[in-house]
């Protein structure tokens, strides 16, 4: 049986490089947006990094296991079906995996105490589904480059 992506990603040894991967990734794909949405995403983001320092990263640790555990179901689809990239299964499914790795930040904007990232979230979730789709094969990829 293929190990689970938490004994891939969430083990002591390798959970802090998964960490830093992961913040490399928001950082490339928040560069990489453009027009209206995207400048809502870069000025989201900003807002967050800006007015709450070390709140990115703390939200992060504190997301990995739910995104982990959301991406859990696919990473035992895929590996059962003997598919060669990760990201492009992930994309193949992208209204699925985005919605549910939404739903953790969906909750988490329900719970937070904290109004200029409640504001910062609702200014970009009407689209967040677009652009964690086209995340979603530097997702696999970071995946892959540890469960190889």
């Amino acid at each position: 049986m293929a190990a689970t992506l938490q004994e891939i990603l969430l083990t002591p040894d390798t959970w802090p490089k998964v960490l830093v991967d992961c913040r490399t990734l928001v950082d490339q794909e928040v560069a990489d947006k453009s027009g209206v949405s995207g400048a809502a995403v870069k000025l989201g983001y900003k807002t967050v990094t800006s007015f709450a320092p070390g709140y990115f990263n703390s939200t992060l640790e504190e997301m990995l296991p739910q995104l982990v555990d959301k991406l859990e179901p696919f990473w035992e689809d895929f590996t059962t079906s003997g598919g060669a990239e990760f990201g492009d299964y992930l994309a193949k499914r992208g209204d699925e995996v985005s919605e549910a790795l939404l739903s953790i930040t969906d909750h988490m904007a329900q719970v937070s105490e904290r109004p200029v990232i409640i504001k910062a979230y609702r200014a970009v979730r009407g689209n967040a589904g677009k652009h964690i789709q086209a995340a979603l094969p530097r997702v696999g990829d970071l995946v892959l480059k540890y469960a190889r």
